[in-house]
């Protein structure tokens, strides 16, 4: 690309808080000097969540873009391509937001911060709202960072509907140490007299949430008792006030992807002044992509380092809420020789991620995440693995781990690359080409 976002980060490097704090002072003054361009922005869809909150963005997008609409949208981190973050949209499609576009708003909220203390992200998300702020589209849909009511996307005053997907354990340092302070901390989103989708959540947290609508005088839709979401196996079932259909499983793969559009579906039902066809539903649901999330790879490079008989799963799940879902997905599969290939960041529990797969796989394969200072030394996961009574080895890198799984391991195979969504996106470009 053009715009080289590693030099970029470099040459603010010395304008982040020497202890990283969860703000929104830094952010809003900058949005002030720019003139405030995410209160221009009218029909905003903000989402939080532990896990989720992608998959149910990328439903949403796709059933109103399947409607005729056009939606921008905003998501981090990206997956290989930096761009991938801020998505214009189109009518009937969407695209990343060009190097030379990404370049001007970027330099732009660089020179009006004025050496300003700032966090990437937060620069990132105003430079953001600045380009969304002129494409006129007809809906924004945002994906908090980290947490919900100090997260930077949180500038926004009115959105036309706040979603809180499934809460989960993630990001203790910042959020919590149990799901109730972790839930609090995604709550944030919720504004007064505004309207609130709730995803499956935990029934203890649901009061938490119930609360804090009723405080701010908020119309909710809440999982099994607002709407409903019935798995029947080879097609799902909606119904709420609004909708009742049957419609086919999910594009993405995995039981819990039903749940997830199911939520999409609640959203873009609490929007008073449209109306979906099911048509439209349809195509949304089975057009909907999100990669790296339980992602069966086409043929491509990295299958020249395995047998031809080999499939290749990419997930970028981090954390035990996500491993739950994964390992019941894999579970799910007609019967293969399990292996994982896990690189994991060292703010991640690793065992607990593991913990749903000891019965599932009897390998996994510990590698570094490339590139990346804070990874998890593969020893680590090693020991952990091996305490759950998994076999366990370290490679070098994931070329070696891939080949690994040629030389050593017979039988039919299916490998899982996890653990990160950094490793998830490295594994990706490599298979891209």
């Amino acid at each position: 690309m053009l715009f080289e976002i590693k030099s970029f980060q470099d040459r603010i490097a010395h304008l982040y808080p020497k202890v990283m704090d969860l703000s929104l002072g830094r952010i809003e003054n900058l949005l002030k000097k720019l003139g405030n361009p995410q209160d221009s922005i009218e029909r905003i869809i903000h989402i939080a969540g532990t896990n989720g909150k992608g998959s149910t963005l990328t439903y949403i997008s796709s059933i109103l873009t399947a409607s005729g609409f056009s939606v921008d949208s905003y998501t981090s981190p990206h997956l290989v391509h930096f761009n991938e973050r801020i998505k214009i949209g189109k009518k009937g499609y969407q695209e990343d937001i060009n190097d030379s576009a990404l370049e001007e708003i970027l330099l732009e909220c660089e020179q009006v911060n004025d050496g300003e203390p700032i966090t990437i992200f937060e620069l990132i998300t105003a430079a953001a709202f600045l380009k969304f702020s002129k494409t006129k589209s007809d809906f924004l849909i945002l994906e908090t960072g980290l947490g919900g009511r100090l997260d930077a996307t949180n500038v926004i005053q009115n959105p036309l509907v706040s979603v809180i997907t499934p809460i989960g354990i993630d990001h203790q340092q910042f959020l919590g140490n149990s799901v109730k302070e972790i839930a609090l901390e995604k709550a944030g989103i919720i504004k007064d007299k505004c309207k609130t989708v709730l995803s499956y959540q935990d029934k203890n947290i649901i009061p938490i949430f119930q609360d804090i609508i009723n405080s701010r005088n908020n119309i909710s839709k809440i999982w099994n008792k607002d709407y409903f979401v019935i798995d029947n196996g080879e097609d799902f079932t909606y119904s709420d006030q609004k909708y009742q259909m049957s419609l086919p499983l999910p594009n993405l793969y995995g039981r819990h992807q039903i749940m997830n559009a199911g939520t999409a579906i609640a959203t873009i039902a609490a929007i008073d002044d449209i109306s979906i066809t099911r048509e439209a539903f349809v195509r949304g649901i089975e057009n909907a992509e999100w990669p790296a999330r339980l992602d069966l790879l086409e043929a491509g490079p990295l299958h020249g380092h395995v047998d031809n008989d080999t499939e290749i799963w990419i997930d970028g799940g981090h954390n035990s809420h996500a491993a739950i879902a994964i390992a019941d997905a894999m579970r799910a599969l007609d019967k293969k020789r399990l292996i994982l290939i896990i690189g994991m960041l060292n703010t991640k529990n690793c065992r607990e991620f593991l913990e749903p797969f000891k019965n599932i796989t009897d390998t996994v394969i510990a590698i570094k995440i490339p590139d990346n200072t804070n990874s998890h030394k593969p020893e680590k996961i090693v020991h952990d693995a091996e305490s759950l009574g998994i076999s366990a080895i370290a490679e070098i890198d994931l070329h070696s781990a891939l080949a690994y799984t040629r030389k050593y391991l017979d039988d039919s195979k299916r490998i899982l690359i996890c653990g990160s969504l950094y490793l998830a996106g490295y594994a990706m470009k490599i298979h891209r080409g």
